[in-house]
């Protein structure tokens, strides 16, 4: 058990993706994190899911992926009781994360400025589609929104399939990551000075900070980003090429790697060609030297071609299916997945993955599997201290 936060209780109050990820990573390092859950059917993601005896338990398959490691409680929080135990609840807290669309939780009277008083250090993390201010402020947002008015869309695809939309939910995701890292930075100050903070994640603005390169591209050098497929814009060759059973993605990327690319695919002439000679050169004549390095690579399957390729300090990697990377030797040797035996309301064992890191050697993974909704309510509100000036 991984114990970075041990010591460190959560309330998460969110639905769907941004939120239930953002608290998940704070669950693999130790924290303890309580999902407080509406009594009608809780979050949304139990619902979702490619399982619809799952959603149809309370399970779904997009509720699993992000919620081990937590405890579960339902609350009203339009309840004026119900309301009284959630602030029991936060004046244990150290933190709190909520992705409901700005201004909610205040309606609710359970704004920021009001659990501060019971809990003056309190860290309150609200991710939102678009942030707490500005015009767009009150809109809805999903990941699919976000993406298109980010520019994602616009430079995903080739110039004739774009704009297309990036095929898992990226911008939830990003403002899930930035959620937890926000909150893990506001923990330290926390815990040295005694202050909370107030967390304004915009779901739009992650995504284009993500987009460091592109935007950097158009605000320092005056360059419109366009969709380019499956080849990098920064050099040639360095992109996907076609091979005898499949595709290889080739990042020669550096003049020597190109070098010894021309080498080992038997063409050491085109490292002098002129068309090739130079890295300029090179993205200019790109479409014709990815002919001639495919003319090559079509003699070997891509895991051969894969092999030599990294053996000579050349990246190189082929392009894989979910199912046939979740059964590499290196993802599995570094215990990317965790698995469950038994897990409430989920037939035979589950298995989640856990986050990207490795502390100390080990592999941070949910202690507990993905709870039934309202599953820790006796365990929880029995031992819960009962907060001054709180009625009777």
């Amino acid at each position: 058990m991984i114990d970075l936060l041990a010591g460190i209780r959560v309330l998460d109050l969110t639905n769907v993706l941004a939120g239930p990820y953002c608290a998940y990573q704070l669950a693999l390092l130790g924290a303890d994190v309580i999902k407080v859950e509406a009594p009608s059917g809780g979050d949304l993601a139990r619902q979702l899911g490619a399982s619809a005896k799952l959603n149809e338990a309370g399970m779904g398959a997009s509720f699993l992926a992000q919620n081990a490691g937590k405890r579960s409680v339902v609350l009203d929080l339009k309840d004026a009781g119900d309301r009284e135990r959630f602030l029991d609840l936060v004046a244990t807290a150290d933190a709190l994360v909520e992705n409901f669309r700005p201004g909610v939780m205040a309606r609710l009277g359970l704004g920021y400025e009001t659990l501060r008083e019971v809990r003056p250090s309190l860290v309150y993390c609200a991710i939102s589609g678009f942030g707490q201010t500005g015009p767009m402020r009150d809109n809805p947002a999903y990941d699919q929104i976000i993406q298109g008015l980010s520019g994602i869309m616009s430079i995903t695809g080739t110039p004739e399939t774009a704009p297309l939309r990036v095929g898992y939910p990226v911008a939830d995701t990003l403002g899930g990551l930035v959620g937890a890292f926000s909150i893990a930075a506001a923990l330290v100050r926390q815990k040295t000075s005694g202050q909370g903070a107030f967390l304004d994640v915009s779901m739009l603005e992650c995504t284009l900070s993500a987009l460091g390169w592109p935007v950097s591209n158009y605000l320092t050098a005056g360059v419109d980003p366009r969709p380019m497929g499956n080849d990098n814009m920064t050099a040639a060759p360095s992109g996907t090429f076609r091979t005898a059973d499949g595709l290889l993605n080739i990042a020669a990327n550096k003049q020597e790697q190109f070098v010894a690319l021309c080498r080992l695919i038997g063409a050491p002439e085109l490292a002098q060609d002129s068309r090739f000679a130079e890295r300029e050169a090179r993205k200019l004549n790109r479409k014709a030297l990815t002919v001639l390095i495919e003319a090559a690579l079509v003699a070997e399957p891509a895991s051969i071609w894969e092999e030599r390729m990294n053996r000579a300090g050349i990246p190189a990697g082929r392009v894989l299916t979910i199912p046939q990377v979740l059964t590499e030797p290196q993802v599995m040797e570094r215990k990317l997945t965790t698995r469950f035996e038994t897990v409430p309301g989920v037939e035979g064992p589950l298995t989640v993955v856990r986050g990207g890191v490795l502390v100390d050697g080990e592999a941070p993974s949910p202690a507990v599997p993905p709870p039934a909704l309202g599953q820790h309510m006796d365990e929880l509100f029995s031992s819960l201290p009962k907060r001054a000036g709180a009625p009777a």
